[in-house]
């Protein structure tokens, strides 16, 4: 507003005069593509005209078509690398003998041990990780008060997480039926 005209009248809702500067013309913007039979503009997404039903005319030049077409076979030819690089690392898994303990670690069989449902079960692991975020907060070295009392902070925070977690591992456990006699 610098080179706008000094003491000229104005009123609230005109813009100020400029002095000695051409008016500017806005740059063209580029309006929605309309349909070709009837001129009416498409609405987003639509591959057919709500007013004529004429189809909507291709986007992409031929070369621009080709250039995608070449793509897409480029990422086909990486998707199948990929893949047969994931079947030949299955293939040298199965051969490769885990030991017999790690059976105990299998999701399945600690729940089967523990006796709580998934949900539960989840839940417990959740509040146990937490128990041990707030142990290794405790790691923390304090060389202030202020610090020595956000490490607190952080360990009731942690210890808050873990209790959620264990109300929400019970509350979420399925009632136990009792054994008919």
């Amino acid at each position: 507003m610098a080179d706008a005209a000094q003491e000229v009248p104005q009123e609230f809702w005109q813009p100020p005069v400029l002095a000695a500067v051409e008016p500017v013309m806005p740059e063209a913007v580029p309006m929605a593509e309309a349909c070709p039979h009837c001129g009416t503009e498409f609405l987003m997404g639509a591959r057919f005209c709500h007013t004529c039903g004429g189809r909507r005319p291709e986007l992409l030049s031929p070369t621009a078509k080709a250039d995608v077409e070449a793509m897409a076979g480029y990422w086909r030819q990486a998707v199948a690398g990929v893949q047969s690089r994931a079947a030949s690392l299955k293939g040298t898994l199965s051969r490769i003998e885990f030991p017999a303990w790690l059976s105990y670690l299998h999701f399945h069989e600690i729940q089967r041990r523990v006796g709580l449902c998934t949900a539960s079960l989840i839940a417990f692991i959740i509040g146990l990780a937490c128990i041990g975020g707030a142990l290794l907060v405790g790691l923390l070295t304090a060389k202030t008060l202020v610090d020595w009392q956000a490490i607190q902070y952080y360990r009731a925070e942690w210890l808050l997480g873990a209790t959620a977690c264990f109300v929400a591992g019970i509350l979420l456990k399925k009632p136990s039926r009792p054994d008919s006699e």
